[in-house]
């Protein structure tokens, strides 16, 4: 049987508020019970992590920079971690899989992944027999930094966050029996959510005027270069290496559809953590200090060539290196800027509070797969947050690191935040928010 995201959009796979209830009950009651023997920072007293290692995955993307800098700097080792295996996945299908699995049964206990994945995975929305597999969410990993690409088709039209002039190209091109297809890496993910929101908020419906299909970050650049899309959404460096090798442009950095925005996680199978809470600890740690070396200017060449490099994702420096440093070569009608790292519109790994995952931040993408009928509109979402969302963990490591408490959120919630189309999400009134919309599935 498919499932989503193997290579094709999947739509009506079975679920019901019942059984998340029923299973996000029974997994909180389990949790609590844990937690109490095992609470934040106690697991800190004794020495060393209960095992040397784990497999985590990974895609070939730039924002997984943090799991590789942690291993290739041994910053893993450091903390007692010494058998830490950081393994490339083919899709994000494949990682979904492979956490259905387990690292002891042959795949992967967690990985730098889509924030929403973990949510789908621990209802059962996307794994096989839609079985329950709680997971818990430890770190964002990074903010911004994912981009909307174009063919060059609809080169010099002014595409930017404004697409007006791209609707009204696709439904000619529709009229005249040409499928429109736009690619994002999983469905209800990071990706497939900005191209939603970026196509809805220009009057393009993203199930009726387009075909919104599922391809590997890897593979968007050599299918668009066969002509298979009209336009993807993916992370670095694939929208870069489209631009350097003249097959499309990029109409936008995801920083302008929303400043600062989350984008991919670290999670680890909720039953891994409650079992390892010192090595938990410790993965946590490493991966902060991995992304405080990531942000800091004078380390960027070295990042890209680290990460570039055949060891993980086999492609050209300057691929990666641009975007990482600030400049941006939209590659369309001479658009180019170059900015400061603090901007919006380059990858953040820990400024600004980027590494810490606002429960906030969770609820919006729950809100919008709620929006896209990913997830039922009476979903409880509040349970389902505190289920998965382990900010306490992250906070608890923070303190362990020597971290500022000015570095440290105050709170859950970043507050209300607003879109490139004027739209703003208040945490305390999602409802609202999604009446606000036009194009819904709600």
């Amino acid at each position: 049987m498919s499932k989503p995201g193997d290579m094709v959009l999947n739509k009506g796979v079975g679920f019901n508020r019942r059984s998340v209830l029923k299973g996000g009950a029974g997994a909180l009651a389990l949790l609590a019970a844990t937690r109490a023997q095992f609470p934040s920072g106690a697991f800190a007293q004794a020495a060393g992590p209960e095992v040397k290692g784990t497999t985590l995955g990974y895609i070939a993307l730039t924002d997984a920079s943090p799991l590789i800098i942690a291993q290739e700097k041994g910053l893993f080792a450091k903390y007692g971690l010494t058998e830490m295996n950081i393994a490339k996945q083919a899709s994000w299908g494949a990682t979904r899989d492979n956490i259905e699995l387990g690292a002891g049964s042959g795949g992967i206990d967690g990985a730098h992944i889509l924030t929403p994945m973990p949510y789908l995975i621990s209802t059962g929305k996307i794994t096989k027999g839609n079985v329950k597999i709680p997971m818990s969410m430890l770190a964002r990993l990074n903010t911004n930094g994912q981009s909307i690409s174009v063919s060059k088709t609809y080169a010099n039209m002014g595409v930017t966050t404004n697409a007006k002039t791209l609707g009204a190209a696709f439904k000619k091109a529709k009229a005249d029996g040409k499928e429109i297809k736009c690619a994002v890496t999983f469905p209800g993910g990071t990706h497939d959510m900005w191209m939603r929101y970026w196509l809805a908020a220009n009057g393009i419906d993203p199930e009726k005027d387009v075909s919104t299909i599922t391809v590997p970050p890897p593979q968007m650049v050599a299918n668009m270069k066969v002509n298979t899309m009209e336009a993807f959404c993916v992370g670095e460096p694939w929208n870069s290496q489209l631009v350097h090798q003249g097959i499309g442009f990029t109409a936008l950095v995801t920083g302008e559809l929303w400043k600062d925005h989350p984008e991919k996680s670290l999670s680890i199978r909720a039953d891994w953590v409650e079992k390892n809470p010192k090595a938990t600890k410790a993965i946590i740690m490493a991966v902060q200090e991995a992304q405080m070396w990531s942000d800091k200017p004078e380390n960027k060449k070295e990042l890209c060539t680290i990460v570039g490099g055949r060891d993980w994702f086999k492609v050209p420096v300057e691929d990666i290196l641009d975007r990482q440093s600030g400049e941006i070569d939209y590659g369309d009608a001479g658009r180019k800027v170059k900015v400061g790292l603090d901007s919006p519109l380059v990858m953040k790994f820990w400024r600004d509070f980027a590494s810490y995952p606002y429960q906030s931040h969770d609820l919006w993408f729950l809100t919008e797969n709620i929006r896209w009928g990913y997830l039922p509109a009476d979903t409880d979402t509040k349970a389902l947050i505190a289920q998965v969302n382990r900010e306490d963990l992250w906070r608890d490591a923070a303190k362990s690191l020597g971290v500022a408490a000015a570095e440290i959120p105050t709170s859950t919630s970043r507050g209300k935040e607003t879109f490139f189309d004027g739209k703003v999400f208040d945490p305390a009134n999602p409802a609202a928010y999604l009446k606000s919309l036009g194009i819904t599935r709600v």
